[in-house]
């Protein structure tokens, strides 16, 4: 889905939406699952310089290539973090050098390059039947639907207010009920003192370089199991949020982009980023925008958040983790109902797939783990298998749904 929507024509209304879209999804990144960095990187015994330098290159990493990757091509294609691949490091780190895990770094990441200009994961992403996809997403994002519910045991104050707030502000003004909720809770908890900024103070991070080694034992314990967990956990699911959203862009350069991002910032810390999937879709729906060709501002957008983290490492990291876990669940979950409810009703669409799109969303809703490969994965590729068996074959490309 190209636009022909040049940046000097857009207006300010067209941009706000966008821009609150992927601060959106910067500050979920940041405050749900950036902690797995901290956690490896305590594991590791690495120093607070090295720390910050790893926050600084996966950042600004992150956030060149997601630029870079909007900007071309008119699409949001909003990159992150391997979030599986971090909780994998949180292990591997304990018995791994710190100089080999970096030298496992640079081949996982000239592997998705290679990848990426092989242009084999392309074909793969385009067999998969339009309901399955649909399918997938929905089982993924329920957990963070039902999390944005199950504060309310936590915190019932400050969740029933976002949950009755947003019920309210989409029955009146629809297009606004994200950023107010947003706007409602930071007021609510700045007022209440349970964000506590008074300490934190804005220093520049300084990138350090770490000579990789290169090793055997490095390669098949970290650099392999670190491509295999993010292409399944990450690139498949990532490239399947553009595909429900309509957006057309081919996985090739994204693979090549975050491939060359992850190989020039491996040496500085960073471990692997690649296309979002859970933050993406806060900004490929319509709560970015109602049309579609706009929503590419906040994949800009969410760029220019996350370089401006990057600049200031660890110290703008810890404001967003200074978040109630409430709030960051709550507000996480609200902002993705829409794409919930429109995954759900295209995973159901199609009458020929629908039973397999049933058994796909269950399947990835159960966040299967085997292997060390996380529940997207093997979501679909039971929600395959069950297409396969119950129509006697995989769908021919091109082939019209049947709805009813």
């Amino acid at each position: 889905m190209s636009s022909s929507i040049s940046p000097s024509s857009l207006r300010l209304r067209d941009v706000f939406h966008p821009i609150v879209a992927g601060l959106i999804s910067v500050i979920v990144n940041y405050g749900g699952t950036f902690i797995l960095v901290f956690q490896a990187a305590k594991v590791a015994g690495l120093s607070p310089e090295l720390t910050a330098s790893w926050v600084w290159s996966v950042s600004i990493g992150v956030g060149v290539t997601g630029l870079f990757l909007s900007w071309v091509s008119r699409e949001p294609i909003i990159t992150a973090w391997s979030t599986p691949a971090a909780a994998f490091l949180v292990v591997a780190l304990s018995a791994t050098p710190y100089a080999e895990a970096v030298g496992a770094y640079i081949v996982s990441a000239v592997a998705f390059v290679l990848l990426g200009l092989s242009g084999c994961f392309e074909k793969v992403i385009r067999l998969i039947p339009p309901g399955i996809a649909a399918a997938m997403l929905a089982g993924i994002l329920l957990q963070f639907g039902i999390g944005a519910f199950g504060g309310m045991s936590l915190d019932p104050v400050l969740v029933g207010l976002l949950i009755a707030a947003y019920v309210a502000l989409k029955r009146f003004t629809a297009r606004y009920a994200v950023v107010g909720i947003l706007l409602l809770g930071l007021g609510f908890l700045l007022v209440q003192g349970r964000v506590d900024l008074s300490g934190l103070s804005l220093q520049l991070a300084a990138p350090v370089f770490t000579q990789p080694v290169f090793s055997l034992n490095a390669l098949l314990s970290v650099a392999l199991p670190l491509f295999l967990i993010t292409l399944t956990g990450q690139y498949m699911p990532g490239m399947l949020v553009l595909r429900n959203d309509g957006f057309k862009t081919s996985a090739n350069p994204i693979l090549t982009v975050t491939g060359l991002g992850s190989l020039l910032m491996a040496p500085f810390g960073s471990h692997a980023f690649n296309v979002a999937a859970i933050t993406a879709a806060i900004c490929t729906g319509k709560e970015a925008s109602e049309d579609p060709s706009k929503r590419w501002v906040a994949g800009v957008a969410a760029g220019v958040f996350y370089i401006l983290v990057g600049v200031f490492g660890v110290t703008l990291a810890a404001v967003f983790m200074a978040f109630p876990p409430a709030f960051i669940t709550t507000l996480a979950g609200l902002a993705l109902l829409g794409t919930i409810g429109a995954s759900l009703a295209n995973a159901m669409a199609d009458v020929r797939s629908r039973e397999a799109a049933l058994i796909t969303f269950l399947a990835c809703a159960a966040n299967i783990n085997l292997l060390g490969i996380g529940g997207a994965f093997w979501g679909l590729l039971i929600g395959l298998a069950a297409y396969a068996l119950l129509n006697g074959r995989l769908p021919r490309r091109g082939r019209a749904p049947v709805y009813r």
